[in-house]
């Protein structure tokens, strides 16, 4: 009797002080809901852009969600780039101080932010960079700045773009664990890594001229940057002009070499105050708050701004993966809003299900048929990303997005081998011919992979008339362009695959224009899980990326990465229309 009633009590105790817990978070959310005026910004201050965690595009609704920015580890380009865009005009702010040292964003996202400073630079303010090395990434994103300060015993990386593929065939052969790949007949570089040892020239080719276009463009902006010719960078580049300190001051690649302390001093010159005053540094989640009730657009009438990334799946999504679910749903909210005039998609993705896909682009050709409709790229937007936004009125990319790769395939998981290794055998009993269509444990029969194969092939067609129909060119045309082959967003904009080089504001621009509005207010899509509510899902266990960052520290980087890419691989279903293989582009 004592255990029961000791029981009751701890279970009660326990109910309690969830309560007072739950209590005390809405309490303290509603303190942060009202934290702008809070945010202190005195006179002479600069905004310091600390970009320590991953970027994606759009992390969710910040104004709805009182914990953004406790529980979250990703950072948003959409926040950071209002940031910059309030503090061009806010005279409490003189200038922007970067210190980075390993900037998690794409190419795109990078440029994204390093047009925004410049921007920034017009009303007269000044941007500094510090930072103790400067990778590649890092010092495209420093280029753009008045000065480049670096650490007299620090580095900086740059040395041109490469790329890396793994391929699996002799793992496979070793494990008895295998891939079958069916494929589009000319699509030559789909799955190459499950099919090869090594490279194919023609996928050698494309990914070397991808590079180059990519590389190009930066190295314009960097020759803008610093005022130094094209011609100079490369032989920089291939000279290792950077290595050491005094061989990027040498270079010209940096400006002075400073301690930390000392940088803080040159901060406090150009804002004319002696070695004793106390420097107004503002971070950039703090100045979020601000921005983000600031210099917006308004008007009663709104542009919808819907954000497509990460790898599209079968399901609902996420915010990070596109699926059917929360797409339909914020493409529906925007087509049927009376105060939406126009819709902009933002794509981040390298594709994934054709289903998905087709079933997201069917949704949009609904909502385009009664509001204008534009695509804005970002860092990728291949095959399935790219099949979405193929319908579009105007696809705008920017010079580093990678697009194209306009092509399906299938794979399928088989451990035969394996299974006669081990001593495992399956049997398998049907009712009819076919019923018993494929197993794990059996080689694959001709007859299944006829059928996938024309499934491939029929995805293969339907993808080519989205394409065909949306561009305004011919099957032949369209097919002349895929092949799986991607393309920089420069490429692109040359052979047709998209209409416009530009940012989202471009798109947001045009999407404006069609719909003919002056004025108008932004609305975002989709609705995420705010960050309370991954609290409480994640208070059932171990969130995913907490599991994720452990054996990434158990076992290291890049065999995380190997294992990655072999788990995607094996978790794929049905026909996909993906980036054929990972770029890992340095």
């Amino acid at each position: 009797m004592n255990f029961l009633r000791n029981l009751l009590a701890a279970i009660l105790g326990t109910l309690i002080a969830l309560g007072i817990v739950f209590v005390m978070f809405i309490i303290f959310a509603s303190l942060l809901g009202n934290t702008e005026d809070n945010v202190s910004v005195k006179k002479n201050s600069i905004l310091e852009l600390r970009l320590d965690y991953p970027i994606q595009d759009y992390v969710g609704n910040v104004e709805a969600d009182p914990f953004s920015g406790i529980f979250g580890f990703s950072q948003g380009l959409d926040e950071i780039l209002q940031a910059i865009a309030v503090a061009k005009n806010d005279e409490d702010i003189r200038g922007i101080s970067l210190n980075n040292n390993f900037l998690m964003a794409g190419l795109a996202q990078t440029k994204a932010i390093r047009d925004a400073l410049e921007d920034f630079k017009q009303e007269g303010k000044f941007v500094y960079s510090f930072a103790d090395f400067y990778l590649q990434k890092d010092y495209y994103l420093a280029s753009v700045s008045d000065s480049i300060f670096l650490n007299p015993v620090g580095a900086l990386d740059f040395k041109g773009l490469s790329s890396e593929v793994l391929f699996f065939k002799e793992l496979q052969e070793k494990t008895g664990i295998k891939m079958e790949v069916i494929r589009h007949g000319k699509y030559k570089s789909a799955v190459e890594p499950f099919i090869a040892n090594e490279m194919s020239d023609a996928n050698r080719t494309q990914i070397k001229e991808l590079i180059g276009s990519l590389w190009d463009d930066m190295v314009e902006d960097i020759s803008t940057g610093r005022k130094m010719s094209r011609e100079n960078l490369n032989i920089i580049a291939d000279t290792l002009g950077g290595r050491t300190s005094d061989h990027a001051k040498a270079s010209g690649l940096v400006d002075e070499l400073v301690f930390y302390d000392e940088y803080e001093q040159v901060l406090k010159n150009a804002l004319g105050l002696e070695s004793k005053d106390d420097l107004n540094l503002v971070q950039l989640e703090d100045y979020v708050t601000r921005s983000n009730k600031r210099g917006k657009n308004t008007g009663t009438e709104k542009i919808a701004v819907i954000y497509a990334q990460g790898e599209i799946i079968y399901g609902e999504g996420s915010q990070e993966a596109i699926g059917q679910g929360i797409m339909i749903e914020a493409i529906r909210k925007a087509k049927n809003d009376k105060t939406v005039k126009a819709i902009v998609l933002r794509v981040d993705s390298p594709g994934g299900s054709a289903l998905t896909s087709d079933i997201i682009w069917r949704e949009l050709e609904l909502a385009k048929a009664e509001k204008p409709f534009v695509v804005s790229m970002g860092n990728v937007a291949a095959s399935g990303g790219y099949y979405i936004a193929a319908g579009a009125h105007k696809i705008f990319a920017e010079p580093t997005t990678i697009t194209g790769s306009i092509g399906v395939f299938g794979t399928v998981p088989n451990i035969a081998e394996l299974a006669n290794d081990i001593g495992v055998n399956a049997e398998q009993v049907g009712t009819n011919r076919n019923s018993v269509e494929y197993s794990l444990f059996e080689p694959m029969s001709d007859t299944f992979r006829n059928t996938v194969q024309e499934g491939i092939e029929e995805v293969y067609e339907t993808f080519l008339d989205r394409v065909s129909k949306g561009r305004g060119i011919t099957i032949a045309e369209a097919d002349s362009l895929a092949q799986g082959r991607v393309w920089s967003g420069t490429d692109a904009k040359r052979l047709g695959l998209v209409d416009e080089l530009g940012n989202l504001n471009d798109a947001i621009t045009e999407a404006a224009e069609q719909a003919g509005l002056s004025s108008y207010g932004i609305k975002k899509f989709p609705r995420y899980k705010t960050g309370f509510e991954k609290l409480m899902e994640d208070l059932g266990g171990a969130s995913t990326q907490a599991k994720q960052n452990f054996i990434e520290e158990e076992i290291g980087t890049e065999a995380f990465t190997i294992l990655k890419q072999v788990k995607s691989a094996m978790e794929q279903k049905g026909v996909q229309a993906r980036m054929p293989f990972v770029l890992d582009i340095k």
